[in-house]
This record gives structure tokens, C-alpha cells and sequence, in this order.
């Protein structure tokens, strides 16, 4: 599965904001009893590992020049459900995008 968000921000801008909000990723996981791992292969390039109901996802994070492309590996077993991840992917991955709030 391959869900691109765009954005207007600099790549490095984009990395800072995920490096710090990745924490929050297993937070929008519905049923609460997610374990999510992330890493960083490159400065562009982030790994993504999703354990959540006895399923393990592996995928990767490409920061382009223009968009953030997010590459989930889906069993066949969840392809029933693509629609809804990625467009939990697509409105989660924007959050995580946007400037944090000023309380």
C-alpha cells in the first residue's frame, strides 16, 4: 500500500516534525494496544514497524522534495481494510505535518 501526503516544507523541516512526533504514531491506532517502532535509515528514509492485534506491519517513509510517501507492506488477509488505513495514514500523516500548537 502507498499513500503520499503532500506538503510545502523544507525536507528538513519534515524530518524534525516526524523525528519529533513519531512517538504519537501507535496513539492513532485504533483498540489502544499498538506497538509501534521507528527508525532511521537515512536522513530522508524512515522505517516504520506496527504490531497491533496480532499483526506485524513493516513499512518505510520517503521525505521527497514535495510529499511524504508512506509504503505499507499489508497481509492479503488486511487487504480489506486498505481504504481505511490509508485514509487514517493520510489524516494522521497531515497532523504530524503541521506546525505543533502553542499552548
Amino acid at each position: 500500500m502507498r499513500v503520499a501526503i503532500p506538503h510545502d516544507l523544507p525536507q528538513a523541516e519534515v524530518t524534525r516534525r516526524l523525528k519529533e512526533r513519531s512517538h504519537e504514531i501507535a496513539d492513532h491506532i485504533p483498540g489502544g494496544m499498538a506497538t509501534v517502532t521507528t527508525g532511521w535509515p537515512a536522513d530522508d528514509r524512515m522505517s516504520i514497524n506496527v504490531n497491533a492485534m496480532g499483526n506485524d506491519l513493516a513499512g518505510m517513509v520517503n521525505i521527497e522534495d514535495n510529499q511524504v510517501v508512506f509504503e505499507i507492506a499489508l497481509p492479503m488477509a488486511l487487504s480489506f481494510v486498505e481504504p481505511i488505513i490509508a485514509g487514517a495514514i493520510r489524516q494522521q500523516g497531515q497532523k504530524m505535518l503541521e506546525a505543533p500548537s502553542e499552548d
